[in-house]
C-alpha cells in the first residue's frame, strides 16, 4: 500500500524548570543564590532516509512528543538538555503546517534535516536573578514550552521523468520494458493506482529515474478520480513524457487526449507547463495508428518532439531514451515554490513565518476580558506563581508589553476579571 499524505502531531520538549536554592555554607556572604538553570527541551527533527519509500509508518504513529529538559538543581548545577527526537522520512517529503498550509520543509537529499517543532529553552534558576541589593532572590523561571503543531506530510516522488497520459495508453508497459520495474499491467483502467519507479539506463551508460504515474482523467485538477495523487507526484519531475494511444484503441481521439492532459496540468499548477515535454506516439503497430499520427502532427501547434514507438514490440525505444536523457541533461531542477536557506550542509526550503502579535484582547458576554497571544502565553507558562517575586516579575512583564494600558483603553476598571488560558485575575489599578 502506498501512502502519500498523512496528518500528524508534533511537539518539542518543554525546557526544564530553573531552581530556587540557597547556599548554606558559612563562608558565603548573605547565603548567595545557588539554583541552576533548567536544560533545553528536545526538538522534533525530520531526517531523510533514502531507504524509505512511503509514509506508511505514520499511519500507525501520528503523535511525536520530544523529551523535556532536566530541571535545574541546587549548588548551581544546570539541568541536562534532552537529545533531539529524530524522525526518519523518505526523500521527497514535503512538510506543511496543517492550519496555514505553509511549507515548513522540503526534504529531498539523504541525510537532510529540518527542525519541525523546536524544544523550549530551560528556565533560569535564581542564580541568574541575583543583584547586589538582592543576592538571594526567591525567583526562578519555569521552562519554556516546546513548540507544538499539526503538520501534513506529503510525499512527492523524486523522478527525473514522469510518464503522463490517460489510463491504458501503455505507460506501465513502457516502464516495464525500459527498466527493471515490475508494474501491475492489465487491460482495464487504473491498473496503476500508485506511482511506479524504475531506473532506466541507455546504451551509452546514462541513467535516470522514470515514474509511471497513475492515469489522469478530465477533472483531475479538481480532485476527480486519481487526479490529485497523479498531479502531486509530477511536480518534481524535470521532463514530462506524454504517452498517447495513437491507435485510439479506447475509441478516444488522440489529439483530444493530448489537449485534456495538458489542460489539467495547467489548471493544477501553471509551473508544470514550464517542464519540457516529449510526446510518445504509442501502439504504432496497431491499425489506424499511422493515419492518426499524421492528423495529430497537423493539429499540433507546440514544438514538442514526437517519437513513434511500440512498447510491446520495443520499436523506437532506443531513440526515445536517448532523447529523454539529452533533455534531462539540459534541464535544471524545478524546486517547489518557497524560499531557500543555505545551511552550509543541507538544503532546507521553507516559508518564513511572520512574527506573532504579542497579545490580543477580546471581551466575553459576562464582561470579562480575555488575553491571548503566543508571547504572552509563553511568559505565563514560564512563571512560577508559587513565589511572590515571580508573580511581581510577571506583572512587570505585562506592563512592559503594554497589556495594562491596552486593558484600560478597552474599558477595564479596578476589580474587573481578566482571563488568560484557564486562569482568572482581577484587574488592579
Amino acid at each position: 500500500m502506498f501512502v502519500d499524505q498523512v496528518k500528524i502531531y508534533v511537539k518539542g520538549g518543554d525546557g526544564g524548570n530553573g531552581m530556587v536554592a540557597f547556599r548554606r555554607e558559612k563562608y558565603v556572604p548573605n547565603g548567595g543564590p545557588a539554583g541552576g538553570d533548567g536544560g533545553k527541551g528536545a526538538s522534533v527533527v525530520f531526517e531523510v532516509n533514502e531507504g524509505l519509500r512511503t509514509l506508511m509508518d505514520f499511519r500507525y504513529k501520528r503523535h511525536f512528543k520530544a523529551d523535556r529538559g532536566e530541571h535545574g538543581m541546587s549548588k548551581g548545577q544546570h539541568g541536562r538538555g534532552s537529545k533531539d527526537m529524530i524522525v526518519k522520512v523518505p526523500p521527497g517529503t514535503v512538510v506543511m503546517d496543517a492550519e496555514t498550509n505553509e511549507v515548513i520543509a522540503d526534504l529531498v537529499e539523504h541525510g537532510q534535516r529540518a527542525v519541525i517543532a523546536k524544544g523550549g529553552r530551560g528556565g533560569r534558576g535564581n542564580t541568574r536573578f541575583a543583584t547586589p541589593s538582592n543576592p538571594a532572590p526567591e525567583i526562578a523561571e519555569n521552562g519554556e514550552p516546546g513548540q507544538e503543531r499539526d503538520v501534513v506530510l506529503e510525499l512527492k516522488l523524486l523522478a527525473d521523468v514522469g510518464l503522463v497520459g490517460f489510463p491504458s495508453v501503455g505507460k506501465s508497459t513502457l516502464l516495464s520494458v525500459v527498466s527493471s520495474a515490475k508494474p501491475k499491467i492489465a487491460e482495464y483502467h487504473f491498473t496503476t493506482i500508485v506511482p511506479n519507479l524504475g531506473m532506466v539506463e541507455t546504451e551509452d551508460a546514462r541513467s535516470f529515474v522514470m515514474a509511471d504515474l497513475p492515469g489522469l482523467i478530465e477533472g483531475a485538477s479538481e480532485g476527480v478520480g486519481l487526479g490529485h495523487q497523479f498531479l502531486r507526484h509530477i511536480e518534481r519531475t524535470r521532463v514530462i513524457v506524454h504517452v498517447i494511444d495513437m491507435a485510439a484503441t479506447e475509441g478516444r481521439d488522440p489529439f483530444e487526449d493530448y489537449l485534456t492532459i495538458n489542460r489539467e496540468l495547467k489548471e493544477y499548477n501553471l509551473r508544470l507547463t514550464e517542464r519540457p515535454q516529449i510526446i510518445v506516439a504509442n501502439k504504432m503497430d496497431m491499425p489506424d495508428a499511422e493515419e492518426n499520427l499524421e492528423k495529430f502532427v497537423e493539429q499540433l501547434e507546440e514544438d514538442y518532439p514526437i517519437f513513434p514507438i511500440s512498447a510491446v514490440s520495443r520499436k523506437g525505444l532506443r531513440e526515445l531514451l536517448f532523447a529523454v536523457a539529452d533533455k534531462i541533461e539540459e534541464t535544471p531542477e524545478f524546486p517547489l515554490e518557497h524560499e531557500e536557506e543555505d545551511t552550509g550542509i543541507h538544503r532546507v526550503l521553507y516559508k518564513h513565518e511572520a512574527d506573532p502579535e504579542n497579545f490580543t484582547i477580546t471581551r466575553e458576554p459576562d464582561g470579562s476580558f480575555v488575553l491571548s497571544g503566543e508571547k504572552l502565553e509563553r511568559l505565563f507558562k514560564m512563571t512560577d506563581f508559587s513565589r511572590e517575586e515571580s508573580v511581581r516579575r510577571f506583572s512587570r512583564q505585562l506592563r512592559g508589553l503594554g497589556v495594562d494600558d491596552a486593558l484600560r483603553q478597552r474599558g477595564a476598571k479596578d476589580g474587573d476579571i481578566v482571563k488568560l488560558l484557564e486562569f482568572e485575575f482581577e484587574f488592579i489599578e
